[in-house]
């Protein structure tokens, strides 16, 4: 079994939730295999270039995978959680989700100019969350690199969203 393969038949869709009409991808099973997550840190990590010098993961199943992408590439992460969750100065940006709004936060200065960012997010479904983070990102004067998902479900177009921060975005499992 390929990669692709196995995430998805760890993937479980859980109907109805967090509403009636969405069929979520719960990717909690793929945690209890620690050889399944190791090897999607590594295909991850492919995906980052030289010229990186932060991953941003997004609140919360972003940090599953964000921060070892960081540790196994010697990279500075960051953390974007949602709005008052974090204790320090933050800038914050309101964004639309399928299924309602929300508001997101960084830190003042965990990036800055000259600093190029991954975005790491478990799944890229309209691109909204991705979008907001990216507005944040460059908001502090970072430049947007690209983007990196375990899961994308193409049939939303998140991608299309996306292409106008950054062309590179990367995904394992598209749906």
């Amino acid at each position: 079994m390929n990669l692709k393969q196995e995430i998805i038949s760890h993937i479980r869709d859980v109907k109805d939730f967090p509403k009636k009409g969405i069929v979520f991808k719960d990717i909690t099973p793929i945690l209890k295999n620690p050889l399944l997550c190791t090897n999607i840190v590594k295909q991850l990590s492919s995906y980052i270039n030289s010229e990186i010098t932060h991953v941003v993961g997004v609140e919360s199943r972003g940090f599953l995978f964000g921060l070892p992408i960081t540790i196994e590439n010697n990279l500075s992460f960051v953390l974007i959680r949602k709005k008052g969750k974090l204790p320090y100065k933050t800038i914050s940006t309101d964004y639309d989700l399928e299924y309602g709004k929300a508001t997101i936060e960084m830190n003042i200065g965990d990036v800055g100019p000259g600093d190029r960012v991954v975005i790491h997010d478990d799944l890229l479904a309209t691109g909204g969350t991705a979008i907001a983070a990216a507005k944040l990102v460059i908001q502090q004067g970072a430049v947007v690199d690209g983007f990196s998902f375990v899961v994308e479900l193409g049939f939303l177009k998140g991608r299309e969203r996306l292409e106008g921060f950054s062309k590179n975005i990367n995904s394992i499992v598209k749906y």
